[in-house]
């Protein structure tokens, strides 16, 4: 086995003191250039490895992370979240790590800054957030980035900062969900629908159409329209049974968010069921509808996954001082009502 060096061992290496060692060790400067090359010179050669778990437990460190994520009672696709932090905590419980939840209505901009502000308010040392409003994350990120806070994102990119991201390409899973419904519908025209989200703020319905939309632009032959239509929450029902009425030579709708399962209900309510859907994620309603065939795919999206991920990597920059990931892309699972059930299990 390979020999676990001291400090001691390596000041007895070296020819200097343990406290020399340790200064070079703890960049704590102090020490003369030739020797601190040499000491570090040694310590590359018997690929030293600090016990960063026995130094932070004798430190008694206490790390806080602030978490500013969409509230979950306001919309169910949140929760599961929720589950994956509470994981990622239960994993690094010897450490003192705490949390400082903040929650936002996912509809309300103000309420997003306004939630941002307590965040500060706390002075986390990182923070892991899903920054749903492209303007004001975009402000806010820059605003965390001059603190030298560092961020991890989650669930929506926001590729003009420097902030870590976890998810999925959502240009590719918008080609994925064009691809479905061209397999299941090779004629009639398509729609696009975005159901309560302000799209003009909202990248990641943005990179979704851009996606669904370019994989018809490359199909050879595809001569029908690739309708869309924008629906806020209080309007759906009327909305979409008017955009229905309206397109009668409509064969395959995508929704690109977790809400494809108003459309399924409306689908079943006015005798068409024959349209094809396509949408997001593994909430109730959306797998009952995938079973009994109203839904015929959902793109599984792995929230829980994403926020564990997330948290996980920035205690580990905390606790072990591991570099953050830029970006961790996770699958695009492609989800029919013949192996959803797995993916049911918590």
């Amino acid at each position: 086995m390979m020999k676990k060096y001291t400090i001691k061992d390596i000041a007895q290496l070296a020819g200097v003191s343990k406290g020399t060692v340790d200064r070079v060790i703890h960049n704590r400067g102090n020490v003369a250039k030739d020797v601190e090359q040499k000491v570090r010179a040694l310590l590359t050669e018997i690929n030293y490895q600090p016990n960063l778990i026995a130094r932070n437990l004798k430190n008694n460190k206490v790390f806080t992370i602030g978490v500013l994520i969409p509230d979950p009672s306001l919309d169910p696709y949140w929760a599961v979240c929720m589950d994956g932090i509470n994981s990622a905590l239960a994993e690094f419980s010897a450490f003192d790590v705490r949390i400082n939840t903040f929650l936002y209505d996912p509809t309300d901009t103000a309420d997003f800054l306004d939630h941002n502000e307590a965040l500060l308010q706390s002075e986390p040392d990182v923070i892991l957030m899903v920054p749903l409003f492209y303007k004001e994350a975009t402000s806010v990120l820059q605003h965390y980035q001059s603190l030298n806070i560092k961020v991890g994102t989650f669930n929506n990119q926001i590729t003009s900062s420097t902030a870590s991201f976890i998810g999925q390409d959502l240009y590719q899973s918008g080609r994925i969900a064009a691809k479905l419904l061209h397999s299941i519908s090779s004629t009639g025209d398509m729609a696009i629908i975005h159901i309560d989200e302000k799209y003009k703020n909202a990248v990641h319905m943005q990179e979704k159409e851009k996606g669904f939309k370019s994989y018809y632009d490359d199909l050879k032959g595809f001569d029908n329209t690739i309708l869309t239509c924008k629906v806020k929450y209080v309007e759906t029902e009327d909305k979409l049974r008017d955009f229905l009425n309206d397109h009668p030579q409509l064969e395959g709708i995508f929704v690109t968010n977790s809400k494809a399962f108003h459309v399924a209900r409306l689908l079943e309510s006015e005798n068409k069921t024959q349209i094809k859907l396509v949408g997001y994620d593994l909430l109730s309603d959306n797998v009952n509808y995938l079973n009994n065939g109203t839904i015929d795919f959902l793109i599984h999206q792995n929230p829980r996954q994403q926020a564990y991920l997330g948290l996980k990597y920035l205690i580990e920059h905390l606790v072990f001082d591991k570099q953050i990931p830029e970006k961790f892309l996770l699958p695009i699972d492609i989800i029919n009502s013949e192996n959803v059930t797995p993916f049911l299990r918590p």
